[in-house]
């Protein structure tokens, strides 16, 4: 009875506790459903060539920002330039945004050089970190040579007045500043930039941006506009994807320069030694990899045909060993081919190749050309190893008891055999010392 009623007892409280549990619940459900979703920002990190890769990359951050609806889309750059076709794609992607797009060249020391000056300018707010630079965005030629005067004239009054429709809402000023970039080719500084209203913010961090974004309006290219909210938005990176990271090492010099030594040198192996298919596939991919690459660097296609001169010289030295000689050459055509390649005083910074790189690849694949053609002159000074000369000094071992004649067993093949010095028994160790037609003489070893 005493348990009865102490249970009674504890039946109010079980009832109080579940309803107290029930509404905090019921609270926490209608706090979390009443709170507002805090605005998401996509980050890209577009360091390096203006390339195909960046351009891929750009564009398919400007589709996930939209597929998103993130409240803006920030591409934090650092370029010394590059292809201007895709260049003119990433304006293109960055106009065309349904979402505002910041183009945020940082970090301290970054540039926005040559194509890179055009897309700070093409984002909706252009921004920069202290101690960066913006400009030298004068048009060259595809080897970083100057250009025609017709010709370059005419790019350069195409870039002014993409820039001028770029930058149609800013002070003459600024104007007049973006245009100088491009007509005599002068870089400004972040507070320069700033000073004239070529720029709209200057930002010491992400953080720093986000603060001075929120509440800005935004201005579209169609005349809409919006308020950006940034203050506590959600902030997420978009990383390149393989292919996009593919594409951003096979626009650097140094690598296309690698796969260029090891596409040529993988190729003379195969050319050395024909049979095998593992050198001549590598060497097709290394040298199908390194001419997509060239495709898209600044180069002096000069310097190929010095490349293809040391190709020839290394394949002559196999063919008919000269003690090095024509190695010799052909390292020091490698080497000269590779820095007038990259390297000319014409070709831009972001397309040279460092030069102990290719005087050490050089120094390298000489010294591996000379072990094959030290293996070749061994080779053709030593003694006859094929025909039935070849079998003199070779061992193998008695099939049948030699007395004095029967068979033996030489390198895979059956012989008829003499014994020299007396009878050999079965399955003892032999050597042949003299042949006669299709009979050896064999002698007893140990």
């Amino acid at each position: 009875m005493k348990a009865m009623a102490s249970d009674l007892e504890m039946r109010p409280l079980y009832k109080t506790a579940i309803w107290t549990t029930l509404a905090l619940l019921l609270l926490q459900a209608t706090l979390t459903f009443a709170q507002p979703a805090s605005p998401a920002l996509l980050v890209l990190e577009a360091d390096g060539v203006v390339a195909p890769a960046m351009r891929e990359y750009i564009q398919r951050g400007v589709e996930t920002a939209e597929q998103r609806g993130a409240e803006a889309l920030i591409i934090r750059l650092n370029t010394p330039g590059g292809s201007v076709d895709a260049m003119t794609d990433i304006v293109t992607a960055i106009r065309g945004s349904a979402v505002p797009v910041v183009v945020y060249v940082a970090p301290s020391g970054a540039l926005a050089g040559s194509a890179g000056t055009v897309i700070t300018l093409a984002g909706h707010v252009a921004a920069m970190a202290p101690e960066t630079v913006i400009g030298a965005a004068s048009p060259v030629g595809g080897q970083g040579e100057d250009l025609g005067e017709t010709i370059e004239t005419k790019l350069k009054e195409a870039m002014r007045a993409l820039v001028r429709t770029l930058m149609e809402d800013r002070p003459d000023e600024a104007i007049a500043l973006a245009e100088d970039t491009i007509e005599n080719a002068i870089a400004v500084t972040a507070s320069e930039a700033l000073a004239v209203g070529m720029i709209d913010i200057v930002a010491t961090d992400l953080q720093d941006l986000l603060r001075q974004l929120d509440g800005r309006t935004v201005r579209f290219p169609d005349g809409s506009t919006t308020t950006l909210e940034t203050a506590f938005a959600e902030v997420s990176d978009l990383r390149p994807s393989i292919i996009e990271q593919l594409l951003g090492i096979l626009t650097d010099p140094n690598i296309v320069f690698l796969l260029l030594t090891i596409g040529v040198q993988a190729i003379l192996i195969e050319l050395g030694s024909p049979g095998g298919w593992v050198a001549g596939f590598t060497g097709a991919v290394a040298l199908t990899l390194a001419a997509f690459g060239l495709g898209f660097l600044e180069t002096n296609l000069l310097g190929l045909a010095f490349l293809g001169i040391a190709f020839v010289l290394f394949i002559l030295d196999i063919k008919a060993p000269t003690h090095g000689a024509l190695t010799t050459a052909g390292v020091v055509s490698f080497i000269v081919g590779a820095l007038v390649l990259f390297n000319s005083p014409s070709t831009p910074s972001f397309s040279r190749v460092s030069v102990p790189l290719v005087v050490v690849s050089g120094a390298v694949m000489g010294l591996s050309f000379a072990a094959i053609v030290a293996f070749a002159v061994r080779a053709q000074s030593g003694p006859v190893r094929t025909g039935q000369e070849g079998l003199v000094g070779r061992t193998g071992r008695a099939q049948t008891a030699l007395d004095p004649e029967g068979l033996v067993q030489i390198g895979g093949e059956q012989w008829s055999a003499v014994a020299e010095g007396g009878e050999i028994e079965a399955g003892r160790r032999v050597e042949v010392v003299a042949v006669q037609g299709v009979r050896v003489t064999v002698r007893e070893v140990g």
